[in-house]
């Protein structure tokens, strides 16, 4: 039997880049939501579309589009964070497999 131990201690020194913390990649992230709801925000601005879907009230726009920026750096931040669970599970999945691999081949020298 073999014992399954796993990298994720943020003072390993045998842990690479994406087995770090997610709180010491948090400021990247975040920086990346802010640039990607900037261009949606920029992409989604009314002079695209010659003013034509302005509101009446400027204030209820302003509004709109602070919300809908609020909303688009949550939701790009926590994408961030699923795919960083993602290729988690698929690196430990990769761990697993090659050490049954290693596992079979002692076996099979024995």
């Amino acid at each position: 039997m073999h014992q399954n131990k796993k990298n994720t201690d943020v003072g390993n020194p045998n842990t690479g880049p994406s087995d770090q913390h997610p709180r010491a990649q948090w400021p990247i992230w975040i920086t990346l939501a802010i640039i990607g709801s900037l261009l949606s925000l920029f992409l989604s601005w009314p002079w695209w579309r010659d003013f034509s879907y302005w509101a009446e009230s400027k204030t209820m726009w302003a509004i709109y589009f602070s919300v809908g920026f609020v909303l688009a750096v949550y939701v790009f931040y926590i994408f961030f964070g699923a795919v960083r669970t993602l290729f988690a599970h698929d690196a430990i999945e990769r761990e697993e497999a090659a050490e049954e691999a290693r596992a079979q081949n002692r076996e099979n020298r024995s």
